[in-house]
């Protein structure tokens, strides 16, 4: 049965006592002036976060880390700052994990080495405006003329694409048509500063302030044909493996954001006082509590687990099946709980929780993204329902 080994934890209090050094100190400007701060992604590169997954001829961990080191780490980041976690884990699971599962040697030697060491970051587009959820309604189209891919379209919301760091972006589009009249959508890696490759500007964002987003535009972009990830047309097959380890991770960076409550609610309950006592003594506060406690348990339960499988299925010995019924379980109930905790601890903290000298404050806003990336609440109900065999539309 999976359980965190001795290595997990003591890695656990490396990570942590990065980002009480590190993040903490910092966050609460960085959030406020809307900044990424670039010169935290070497640092993280030296810890070896951006390689516990990816082999050491890339200077990667190799066979000291795994799926869930990585995890634990998103998870001790996400605890004190969101944008940093998602920073991590999109940087590994929408950046290195494609060109690491799907690259040719040529394109793992151009790219992995600078992407571990955190000396750039690269992006995953899929979403567009007018194709989220419904990734099959990609418009994004690639024409092959001669040697080279000539690149139309449009992306959205996508985490690592415009920071002064950004080495490239691997984009999903259309290719051709397939004969039942669905689009063939291919994957191709689009370098930073390519002609006819523009970053819009950063969004005006709810939450996730330190966190690098923005929309990405295409036209008559030309690429070598060799820039292609993979086999044309597998473009779909790739993303939907990319998104159901991404989930996984999305529930670790959960966990750190329900964990965070847990101990700001606590504290708070200890301390702050009315009518004489610690605002702790009443049930209607006590209560609530030891609900997030119920929630971080069952979330870190449900993460780990799905962690672990998907460590298992990388040495043969689990199915594909049941990873992604597991991230998906995992996404759903972590994501919807953090959220709960952040309205819990809002609501404990009263008018401090208001005020942005709290940290509530800020993961309040932080939380509600965690519901709708790497697949919203609603699509992780239909992947759990087909897997129960579920008649589905």
């Amino acid at each position: 049965m999976f359980e965190l080994s001795k290595e997990h934890e003591d890695f656990r209090k490396v990570v942590r006592e990065f980002a009480e050094a590190e993040v903490e100190p910092h966050i609460a400007k960085w959030d406020k002036d809307h900044h990424f701060p670039s010169v935290l992604v070497p640092k993280m590169g030296e810890l070896g976060l951006f390689g516990l997954v990816v082999p050491e001829e890339f200077g990667g961990m190799g066979d000291d880390g795994d799926f869930t080191s990585l995890c634990v780490a998103i998870e001790e980041l996400g605890r004190v700052d969101q944008s940093i976690g998602i920073t991590l884990s999109a940087g590994v699971g929408l950046g290195i994990n494609p060109i690491l599962t799907y690259g040719s040697q040529e394109q793992k030697e151009r790219f992995l080495p600078d992407l571990v060491a955190g000396r750039a970051l690269a992006g995953f587009g899929l979403t567009e405006p007018d194709a989220g959820s419904d990734a099959g309604a990609t418009r994004t189209k690639a024409v092959r003329e001669g040697d080279e891919w000539v690149v139309n379209g449009s992306k959205a919301f996508i985490t690592n694409s415009g920071t002064d760091i950004t080495s490239v972006v691997t984009v999903t589009a259309r290719t051709g048509t397939k004969d039942d009249g669905s689009a063939q959508l291919s994957a191709i890696m689009i370098p930073s500063g390519t002609p006819g490759f523009t970053v819009e500007p950063a969004y005006d964002k709810l939450g996730w302030h330190a966190s690098d987003t923005h929309g990405l535009t295409f036209e008559d972009c030309r690429v070598p044909a060799d820039n292609l990830l993979g086999n044309e047309g597998e473009g779909f097959k790739q993303f939907l493996k990319t998104l159901d380890d991404g989930r996984i991770a999305i529930s670790a960076l959960a966990i750190g954001m329900s964990q965070r409550m847990l101990e700001e609610t606590t504290e708070y309950a200890k301390t702050r006082k009315a009518f004489g006592k610690p605002i702790g003594v009443n049930q209607g506060i006590s209560f609530q509590i030891a609900d997030l406690a119920v929630m971080v348990e069952a979330s870190r339960q449900l993460t780990y687990k799905a962690a672990w499988l998907k460590d298992e299925l990388e040495a043969g010995r689990r199915s594909v099946k049941e990873v992604k019924q597991a991230a998906a379980i995992c996404k759903l109930y972590s994501t919807e709980a953090a959220v709960t905790a952040t309205r819990i601890a809002t609501q404990v903290f009263g008018g401090n929780g208001f005020m942005e000298e709290y940290p509530v404050a800020r993961f309040y806003r932080d939380a509600k993204i965690l519901e709708i990336g790497e697949g919203t609440s609603e699509v992780q109900r239909m992947v759990i329902a087909r897997h129960l065999g579920l008649p589905t539309a």
